[in-house]
């Protein structure tokens, strides 16, 4: 057996060391579910913007003859994302991850965030962001189901997205 010497812990073996480097690597690198809340934070953050500045559009636009039902509707998704997001807030929170900042570039967005003291990034091209962002928001509004123009739409052009 080979034994190694750390002058803080005294002796351990080699496979001990092999552990404890991992277990360190594992320490200072986001795990998939951390990494997985802090784009549900970024999807869900723009979504709520998105229903909020659609629900005012639609009330505006003087273009409905009954506006105050899709008003109901972008707003029940509004509320439904809401409610999501402040669930994954308090999950970053619990599991020690903090989002620094966030950006949008021609490329897409991209945030920047701590987990446990260390600075990471993510960045999710537009594509695949606007593809997640409209098949979350038809399960907010319960379109999940339905028959989709999410194919005719992706060929005529993009959806506009900004915060």
């Amino acid at each position: 057996m080979n034994w190694m010497y750390n002058k803080n812990k005294g002796s351990h073996t080699t496979i001990e060391v092999i552990e404890m480097a991992t277990i360190a690597k594992r320490n200072q690198e986001a795990t998939q579910e951390e990494l997985s809340l802090v784009r549900s934070y970024l999807l869900l953050t723009f979504i709520h913007k998105v229903f909020e500045r659609d629900c005012r559009a639609i009330g505006k636009s003087g273009l409905f003859k009954m506006p105050q039902l899709y008003m109901e509707l972008v707003s029940i998704g509004a509320k439904k994302t809401a409610v999501m997001l402040q669930e994954v807030k308090r999950e970053l929170d619990s599991q020690n991850v903090v989002i620094t900042t966030v950006r949008q570039n021609q490329h897409g967005v991209e945030a920047g965030y701590k987990c446990r003291g260390i600075a990471g990034e993510m960045q999710i091209e537009w594509p695949n962001f606007r593809r997640e962002m409209t098949l979350r928001m038809r399960a907010y509004l319960g379109l999940a189901g339905e028959f989709s123009i999410q194919a005719r739409e992706e060929r005529s052009g993009h959806m506009a997205v900004s915060i």
